[in-house]
């Protein structure tokens, strides 16, 4: 059948773009290297019209990825696991420490066959509960294999997951279950009581799961209730005894609500579908080799999407999963007896291991500290001219501090917040394999970039999956546009198979952030780098993200601090490569005048009692009283102020006419003094080091 006219446009303007690399196969492609970007090709947004602005995978241009290549029978998380409950059958699925007379011992594991019957009973003991297909189920615990196995069951029987963090209090419990109508809720004895303080609250509840929970020490409820609350052991052995047969979903199907934290309000429940799960992951993965001899370590919290999505991939391929015991104080121990060899985490914990090996070097001093820097220099230089290593370095410093993760990691992913180049190519040096960053959100069922195999540049977050396309939008108010020189810049824009359905019961936020296009808007400012690469280079909205993945809403704190007597104005600054926040203070020079006296402070102007260690300390203080009162959260307090005597206003460019502060202007002012703020807090948190 020939093509249709449209058709035939778009393969005459990918063919402007693509040459073959025969004379005589027209259809065997590769990238044209007048037209493509190296990792990324670039293809016009409209056929007829348009900027060539819209970037794909140079692995995928011609079409979007839905399907693993292969096994395109797979659409539905469903489907996955069934494939892998049959072809890895007998080999080690779920792992958790077992304890011998009180201590910790080996990792102790369930085979995909068995998690795959572990399934179909609690799947079945649902049904038997009366609970019917398409409910959410709350799952309100961390990481253990019964997180799992029940998100399994949710899939095998058309029910929908709604993950709720460990963490949250209860206010944001209670409008979770009640938005998303939650049914079921797996929790552990140590929510349990916190559930039942408030179930009168929640009435859509009808049966409490109770994971870890012993019989006969579970509380019952009168039955007038309409409550039922009983061990995950005896659901599981209930469910065994009456097997349900599956009640399998489509691939349009919703497998999950994600509610992301809801730093500006009520939390915000992101619609995924098993077709955004398998899009996603096939696309990520294409071209990775993974192999049931693979080890990963689960500890990132598995309501966020990150570690959501690791879990599918382990899945496909049939990659053994081994829990930390619930402790991230235990979690380099954990590591070392699980050996991992594939290790996903945030650059919070990178930076921490990072500190810890400077740190010991430095104290090990003499020889030691210099054989490490000859051997590391010595493969930094081999590893920059694409050579391998000499094996000696390693056997003589890098293996031991390949031991601290066990000894076997050859595969290292950062996500969540962006990753300092030096401590990539630190990691690179010290661990020996590959180490790689992406980039994602919950929206887009997590990765919308990652960086390729093969591509030592570091300081970026890679090509576009191979699942989506990627666009930059100008934002004129912020002076980020397609026209920039030397690249282009603008607001990052996805469209694809990935991209979540919307916002559950909010259609006007859906459509804050979904075109008509179909392009989900981000939030981030972009910039296409040479080879394709993308990097992120600011953010749209006033909504930013510390080192370990904490969302900062600096208008919400600096409302609070204005309520301290010294403080007249305030600038909240804080950024994903560090985990603290600083301030800028423009004082109210009568109350400032006023304690220098009480205090017997003897000074010439303002300024230079601005600059007073003892004013700054005070400030500080009174901020910290406020913030407390306040109720902010630990992450949300200012660790350093700068007292400044001149008032942020429009005639020195902090102000907006509006009276708001202009936030990327006040950076670049104010940039040495935060610059300052957070080298001294390095010197009291090496882990808090700038980087």
């Amino acid at each position: 059948m020939d093509p249709s006219p449209a058709a035939q446009r778009r393969l005459k303007a990918i063919n402007a773009h693509l040459i073959s690399t025969t004379d005589d196969s027209p259809s065997d492609l590769r990238s044209n290297p007048t037209a493509e970007q190296g990792y990324s090709v670039v293809l016009p947004e409209k056929l007829r019209t348009g900027k060539w602005n819209v970037y794909r995978s140079a692995r995928s241009p011609l079409k979007l990825m839905t399907r693993f290549p292969d096994h395109p029978e797979i659409g539905t998380l469903h489907d996955s696991f069934v494939r892998s409950v049959d072809t890895f059958r007998d080999y080690k699925y779920l792992g958790t420490r077992v304890r011998v007379d009180g201590t910790v011992g080996e990792y102790k594991w369930m085979t995909y066959g068995e998690a795959g019957t572990a399934r179909s009973a609690i799947g079945s003991g649902l049904i038997n509960y009366g609970i019917p297909k398409g409910s959410g189920i709350g799952l309100y615990f961390v990481n253990r294999p019964e997180w799992l196995i029940v998100d399994h069951a949710c899939s095998a029987y058309s029910y929908i997951s709604v993950p709720l963090y460990d963490t949250l209090g209860p206010d944001a419990v209670k409008f979770i279950v009640n938005h998303a109508l939650v049914q079921v809720i797996f929790c552990v004895s140590q929510t349990l009581n916190s559930l039942l303080s408030y179930l009168s609250e929640i009435p859509t509840v009808r049966l409490i799961v109770v994971v870890g929970g012993i019989d006969d020490q579970i509380p019952s409820l009168p039955s007038s209730d309409g409550v039922q609350i009983i061990s995950y052991t005896k659901l599981l052995n209930q469910g065994r005894s009456n097997i349900q047969p599956f009640c399998p979903p489509k691939p349009e199907d919703v497998a999950t609500i994600c509610y992301t934290s809801g730093t500006t309000g009520t939390p915000k429940g992101a619609v995924l579908t098993h077709e955004n799960f398998i899009s996603n992951v096939a696309g990520a993965t294409i071209g990775e080799k993974f192999n049931p001899s693979d080890v990963y370590i689960s500890y990132l919290p598995l309501a966020h999407i990150y570690e959501r999505t690791n879990q599918v991939m382990t899945v496909y391929f049939g990659i053994a999963v081994g829990f930390y015991q619930g402790d991230n104080l235990k979690l380099m121990d954990d590591l070392a007896a699980l050996r991992p060899t594939v290790f996903c985490s945030v650059p919070r914990l990178y930076n921490r291991i990072y500190a810890g090996i400077v740190n010991a070097v430095k104290t090990s001093g003499g020889l030691k500290e210099k054989l490490f820097n000859v051997a590391y220099n010595a493969k930094r230089q081999a590893l920059l001219h694409g050579k391998n290593p000499s094996p000696m370095w390693d056997r003589l410093v890098f293996n031991k501090i390949k031991d601290k993760l066990g000894g076997r990691v050859r595969l290292m992913v950062s996500g969540a917040s962006p990753l300092s180049p030096d401590v990539m190519e630190f990691l690179k040096i010290c661990f020996g394999g590959r180490v790689t960053e992406g980039y994602g959100m919950t929206e887009s069922s997590c990765v919308i970039s990652c960086i390729d195999d093969g591509d030592i540049l570091s300081g970026h977050v890679g090509s576009p999956n191979p699942a989506c396309e990627i666009k930059l939008v100008d934002v004129p108010e912020m002076s980020y546009t397609s026209d920039d020189q030397p690249n282009p810049r603008g607001e990052i824009c996805v469209r694809g198979p990935i991209i979540f359905q919307g916002y559950y019961k909010d259609e006007v936020q859906t459509r804050e952030v979904i075109d008509e296009e179909g392009w989900l808007h981000t939030g981030d400012i972009g910039t296409w780098i040479a080879g394709g690469r993308l990097k992120i280079i600011d953010r749209k909205k006033n909504i930013f993200k510390l080192a370990q993945g904490e969302y900062i809403a600096p208008e919400k704190i600096e409302n609070v601090y204005v309520k301290c007597n010294f403080v007249a104005q305030c600038f909240i600054y804080g950024d994903s490569f560090n985990s603290t926040l600083v301030s800028i203070v423009s004082v109210d020079p009568d109350v400032m005048k006023a304690w220098a006296a009480s205090e017997g402070i003897v000074y010439n102007d303002l300024t230079q009692l601005c600059n007073d260690p003892r004013a700054k300390a005070a400030v500080l203080a009174e901020m910290d009283a406020v913030g407390r009162e306040a109720q902010l959260r630990g992450f949300e307090f200012a660790k350093a102020v700068t007292l400044v005597a001149e008032p942020f206003a429009m005639e020195n460019g902090l102000l907006t006419p509006t009276m708001k502060i202009k936030r990327p202007q006040a950076k670049e002012y104010f940039g040495k003094a935060i610059s300052d703020m957070y080298n001294e807090l390095s010197k009291s948190d090496p882990s808090a080091k700038p980087l």
